[in-house]
């Protein structure tokens, strides 16, 4: 037996419930880890609120987290990976648990913490995705809103990184940050597109809205064309003709090795904010909902 975190209804934090569970049995390609740090994202407290519910429909109870790093201490038919590794990825079943089941996993290298493995991998699958689903190519100029959360911050990176000059919308508190990642930030929140003009003259050519805060009509303005916006965090994408982004974990698992090898040179960084406890994932969705949080919350096990 082991301890993971279980909700059996839709419903406020409270409905996370530390419980006593069977620890799962990998099959064929799947590993077994001993849960050594999981990253709590913002879909998780979707699915957890029912917000989800009518896309992704709950089978209770449910383990929610869908990002863990860990030991390997089972492996099926054909894994690959073997008992004793450290490695990290996408998790079969949910994530908040002492043990958790990994499919493609990848290996973590020894100078990058557990609490970064476990961050990277659904934000930065995601930031990475978009990017390429753009299209964008070094010389051009994109505007990312959202750059002070983990998928805009990791967006900027990336983007940098390829030769594209980045503007980004952030908050005052993450500017310096943000500047620092290799972007031109600038205050998001009333009157931002005359501020991104004044200090983009050359223009947008492209725009990663990591934010849903409503600004996909003025993006669609500055692009002068619809198809050259995505975003990830605005369901109301479709009224603008915008694509709405949502990736596989096949998709992720194929740009996973790339950024860890990134992280793990110091290439690509992502703020670690909290970390908690297992019994305290209630918490940190209070957190999250709450929006005090300027990084990455992880809860280890």
């Amino acid at each position: 037996m082991s301890q993971a975190i279980t909700f059996s209804e839709y419903g406020a934090p409270e409905v996370l419930r530390l419980t006593e569970v069977t620890a799962p049995e990998p099959g064929p390609g799947q590993v077994r880890i001993r849960v050594r740090a999981a990253s709590v994202n913002p879909l998780d407290v979707k699915v957890r609120s029912g917000l989800m519910a009518r896309a992704v429909p709950a089978r209770f109870p449910v383990t929610p987290g869908l990002d863990a790093a860990g030991v390997v201490d089972a492996v099926g038919e054909g894994a690959a990976a073997a008992v004793g590794d450290e490695v990290l990825g996408f998790a079969v079943g949910g994530s908040y648990s002492e043990y958790a089941l990994l499919e493609r996993p990848v290996a973590k290298p020894e100078d990058l913490s557990w609490e970064a493995a476990a961050s990277l991998v659904t934000v930065g699958q995601t930031a990475f995705r978009v990017l390429d689903e753009l299209g964008v190519q070094a010389g051009r100029t994109l505007l990312v809103h959202g750059a002070g959360g983990s998928v805009g911050t990791i967006a900027v990176q990336l983007a940098a990184a390829r030769g594209i000059t980045v503007v980004a919308t952030a908050g005052e508190h993450d500017l310096e940050r943000v500047t620092a990642l290799g972007a031109t930030a600038v205050r998001y929140g009333d009157g931002w597109t005359e501020r991104v003009k004044a200090r983009a003259p050359q223009g947008v050519d492209f725009v990663f809205d990591a934010s849903g805060a409503g600004v996909l009509a003025d993006s669609v303005a500055l692009t002068g064309d619809s198809s050259h916006v995505i975003t990830i965090a605005d369901m109301s994408a479709a009224q603008h003709g915008v694509r709405f982004s949502a990736g596989s974990a096949e998709q992720a698992a194929d740009s996973l090795p790339e950024l860890v090898r990134l992280a793990a040179a110091g290439k690509l960084t992502l703020p670690i904010w909290r970390t908690y406890p297992l019994t305290e994932a209630a918490q940190a969705h209070t957190d999250l909902e709450a929006h005090r949080n300027h990084g990455k919350a992880v809860l280890l096990p």
